[in-house]
């Protein structure tokens, strides 16, 4: 199996961004734990980053993995164009958080992403992300 992993707006910029929210990691820092964790299930990952929305719906609609793992940062809350792409995509896609999305500023709590995503997990930081691909790896 082969996981895209994706990270959408200003995500590049973890490590610097409010710790109490989304850690002390960087985005580098990031993937590489996601990488050995998903390696360790015996999981292939590919992992692309990018703050524009049209990037990430070719992304989404223009790949060879098996599935998605997605943050998608501020574009969850109002990105009709990037729950499209993930509706007609064909493949089972994750969202992930890594703050408690429930428990923040009131337009946090929606996201137009969650009716097209196979599951949700947020508020753990990486564990998140690792908690997306167990999702995957057990329902295959």
């Amino acid at each position: 199996m082969k996981i895209l992993v994706m990270n959408g707006p200003n995500l590049h910029m973890l490590g610097k961004r409010k710790e109490q929210h989304y850690g002390t990691m960087t985005l580098e820092q990031l993937n590489n734990a996601v990488s050995q964790y998903a390696k360790n299930k015996g999981v292939e990952t590919e992992f692309f980053q990018s703050n524009c929305e049209g990037r990430l719906i070719d992304k989404i609609t223009q790949n060879t993995c098996d599935a998605i793992v997605l943050n998608a940062g501020a574009y969850t809350h109002y990105s009709y164009a990037i729950a499209d792409a993930i509706e007609c995509c064909g493949k089972p896609v994750i969202e992930v958080h890594l703050s408690d999305v429930e428990n923040r500023e009131d337009f946090r709590k929606i996201s137009v992403l969650t009716p097209v995503c196979k599951a949700k997990f947020f508020g753990k930081k990486e564990k998140s992300y690792f908690e997306a691909i167990d999702f995957l790896v057990e329902n295959k």
